[in-house]
């Protein structure tokens, strides 16, 4: 039934007009409202901070580098916290979210969605999109994110990430073919594959390298004093034209050699014009495909006077014809990914239930984890950096942080994860915590064949929230005297060395960490004494009601320390996330 807009004064049909010229004309639309976000009664009306979990820290003595990262709570709320304490500073996202299959294994306001849910597809997007505008404030500028996903949500996967990362920095999207045998489904196809969405925040991010797989190594069969290499035809690839790359090559007929004959350049018609015709036993050559289409050789005719003798020759091609043939070298740093993974090693039932399985032993299940491998090789495409930090806020059985140290195993390098997820059915108590600590130090597999630990040391959160109250400042004088982990989490520094009831100072190799609890400037004295002891990098939170910093008059002469207000930048960031 049309509605009436007859009894509508003149302003609420201007507002109404305005709102209609204000939508989107092209991208995703959903039902916000009716799909909105509810979050358990602790979490109402509060803002989110960390408690460490004492007794399950993970401590390796050899390893000089800050610890590995374990959140346990929503991933909304840690994301959150993640906007105070890492904002931009995070090399590569991965995440796994829940794939919206309609079989009730994805709850969203305490209820499982099925596929008889009208509002189903709706209810994941409203979930999607406040989690990856998080994430995405969290990246740094050259940094990528990778969402893996399958055919239930990929279309809309893909229109959502175009509007938060913006369609130009789509990278690419691979298929990864992770279930060998396939899943049979009612439509009559067997399904054997995902994807994998991989997003940059701007046009500063660079795609890494893969290893090459046997196959592909096996290409390269001949060898001389600069290495392996294999003939591939002289005649470019790719589909850019340029006309300095247009010039005849004179082959001889018997196979034996080839020349660049005498040229002139015509900067008019932009053309090379022929000075001289080939002899009765040279047959001329141009860069022309199998479809008669003019394309153009690999080098410039600079380049070909130059490397003629070393790596080109006349070889037969594909029709039994002389053609120009040159050594194409094995490069040391790898190859372009594809956007097809067929690896052995991407079976998520053989490298992800399997494995985890072997690793724990009768503990703790989770249903279909990531290939191991898969997920290194999304690392690598993501980052070639040895010292990337990784954050994956969808962890799940921790494939990701095992990832992360499976790479610094291999190449030395020193990676950190930050691993995030919610502890339904105990997974993180029961999965994610004892599967990282025993790649870290060790374990028995189902065999009781001893596995050496991968080194590392890891730090255990929770989320907790401070609630707002009515009383002036109560939620600043409380958030205070709680932040004090996000504090060392901000600054990477950790272990206490001094505390008193109106400060504490932590230390962290050569960088220290102090907060300052009281609005008493009285401990102050005492507090600058104990850091006038300490050589290295300093920094202090300081506790002001004052929004707009701290009172410059009461740090005179402390040059050597960088101040923070607090909690006002924490609540700074918090405003622009949560409503309230």
């Amino acid at each position: 039934m049309a509605k009436d807009y007859s009894h509508l004064s003149k302003e609420e049909l201007l507002k109404m007009v305005e709102k209609l010229e204000s939508r989107k004309k092209y991208g995703l639309i959903w039902d916000e409202e009716k799909t909105k976000e509810r979050f358990e009664n602790e979490a109402e009306n509060a803002l989110p901070i960390l408690k460490e979990v004492k007794g399950k820290e993970i401590q390796d003595s050899s390893e000089p580098n800050t610890p590995h990262i374990l959140i346990e709570g929503d991933n909304y709320h840690t994301l959150s916290v993640l906007n105070f304490t890492h904002q931009g500073a995070f090399d590569v996202i991965y995440a796994d979210p829940p794939y919206n299959t309609g079989a009730k294994n994805w709850r969203y306001n305490n209820d499982y969605v099925d596929e008889n849910d009208v509002f189903r597809h709706s209810k994941w997007l409203s979930f999607m999109k406040k989690r990856l505008n998080l994430a995405r404030t969290l990246l740094k500028d050259e940094g990528i994110i990778i969402v893996t996903i399958d055919d239930y949500e990929v279309a809309t996967l893909r229109l959502l990430m175009d509007e938060i990362f913006g369609e130009q920095n789509h990278l690419g999207t691979v298929v990864i073919k992770n279930n060998p045998s396939g899943r049979s489904t009612t439509a009559g196809f067997a399904v054997a594959h995902e994807y994998a969405l991989f997003y940059s925040k701007s046009s500063l991010a660079r795609v890494g390298r893969l290893q090459r797989s046997v196959d592909q190594i096996a290409r390269y069969k001949e060898k001389d004093e600069n290495g392996y290499f294999e003939w591939v035809n002289f005649r470019a690839r790719y589909s850019t034209i340029s006309p300095r790359l247009q010039y005849p090559i004179f082959i001889r007929k018997d196979g034996s050699n080839f020349r660049i004959p005498k040229l002139e350049w015509d900067s008019k018609k932009q053309s090379y014009i022929l000075l001289e015709q080939p002899k009765s036993n040279e047959s001329i050559k141009y860069p022309v495909d199998d479809s008669n289409q003019l394309r153009c050789w690999k080098w410039s005719i600079e380049t070909v006077n130059r490397q003629k003798e070393s790596d080109m020759a006349v070889r037969l091609d594909q029709r039994k014809n002389p053609a120009v043939y040159v050594k194409a070298r094995m490069k040391d740093e790898g190859m372009l990914p594809l956007t097809w993974w067929d690896k052995t090693e991407y079976s998520a039932t053989a490298y992800g239930t399997n494995l985890l399985s072997g690793i724990m032993v009768g503990e703790g299940r989770f249903d279909y984890p990531k290939s191991l491998y898969a997920v290194m090789d999304c690392l690598r495409v993501a980052s070639e950096k040895k010292n990337a930090l990784v954050l994956d806020f969808f962890a799940g059985s921790g494939t990701t942080g095992h990832a992360v140290l499976e790479l610094n195993k291999e190449d030395g390098g020193s990676r950190r994860f930050v691993l995030c997820t919610n502890n339904e059915n105990k997974i993180c108590e029961e999965v994610t915590y004892p599967r990282i600590k025993k790649i870290m130090i060790g374990y028995a597999n189902k065999s009781k064949i001893k596995v050496p630990g991968l080194g590392g040391s890891l730090k255990y959160f929770k989320t907790a929230f401070v609630k707002k109250t009515l009383a002036r400042d109560d939620l600043k004088i409380r958030l205070t005297n709680e932040c004090t982990e996000m504090l060392c989490l901000r600054e990477r520094v950790f272990t206490e060395i001094k505390s008193t009831t109106d400060f504490r100072i932590f230390q962290q190799g050569g960088r220290f960490l102090a907060v300052y609890y009281s609005l008493e400037r009285d401990a102050l004295k005492i507090l600058r004494k104990e850091l006038d002891k300490l050589e290295g990098a300093k920094t202090l939170y300081c506790f002001t009601l004052d929004p707009l910093g701290l009172n410059k008059s009461d740090f005179i002469g402390w040059d050597d320390v960088v101040l923070e207000p607090i909690p006002q930048k924490i609540l700074d960031v918090y405003k622009q996330i949560y409503e309230y």
